[in-house]
């Protein structure tokens, strides 16, 4: 039996109210947090089983979905992803992706963005995938550009973080191009 949410490396999933763990553990990391979006204040462990247990209850959209990504072998939670800004008129969505920084290197993003592309444009019917990554979060411009993404546009200076403004890239694959280097 084979999983659409299986890859090579990675499995995604639900969250569960145990996996508050890892992800508060993955809080302490702040240059990886500011790169996902922006820091905030260190959370108590009672509010950080709140936010996965409230998570875990949530009830789950087909299209606008968050998802652990776990090792394949062992369902270790390693990041999360989800999507967002979904237009099914225009068939178009993007997404957001972050993987702890103990598990940064071994092509986990790379299997979970595969596998999140893969459902959205083969079993939810979109023709069109967004990603918008900070000028200063090297390993995700590069993750992006090995993933066959194409560079669309650029937001200058649009986020302030550890006392810098960053550009903001913008980045876009269509169906068409996934199905020639993914299917």
């Amino acid at each position: 039996m084979t999983s659409v949410w299986v890859g090579q490396r990675v499995r995604l999933r639900a969250i569960e109210p145990e996996d508050w763990e890892a992800f508060r553990s993955f809080d302490e990391y702040s240059d990886a947090v500011r790169n996902g979006h922006r820091l905030h204040p260190p959370r108590s462990a009672a509010r950080a089983r709140k936010w996965a247990a409230e998570l875990a209850e949530e009830e789950q959209d087909l299209d606008a979905v968050r998802l652990v990504i776990a090792t394949r072998d062992g369902d270790l939670p390693v990041g999360m992803m989800n999507t967002h800004d979904v237009d099914r008129v225009h068939g178009t969505f993007a997404y957001g992706i972050g993987i702890g920084t103990p598990h940064h290197r071994k092509g986990y993003a790379g299997d979970a963005v595969v596998l999140l592309l893969r459902y959205m444009f083969f079993e939810r019917r979109f023709q069109k995938a967004e990603a918008w990554v900070y000028s200063s979060n090297e390993p995700s411009l590069a993750l992006h550009r090995r993933l066959g993404f194409v560079e669309e546009g650029r937001r200058r200076r649009s986020r302030y973080a550890n006392g810098r403004y960053d550009d903001e890239f913008l980045f876009g694959m269509t169906i068409e191009e996934f199905t020639e280097r993914h299917a």
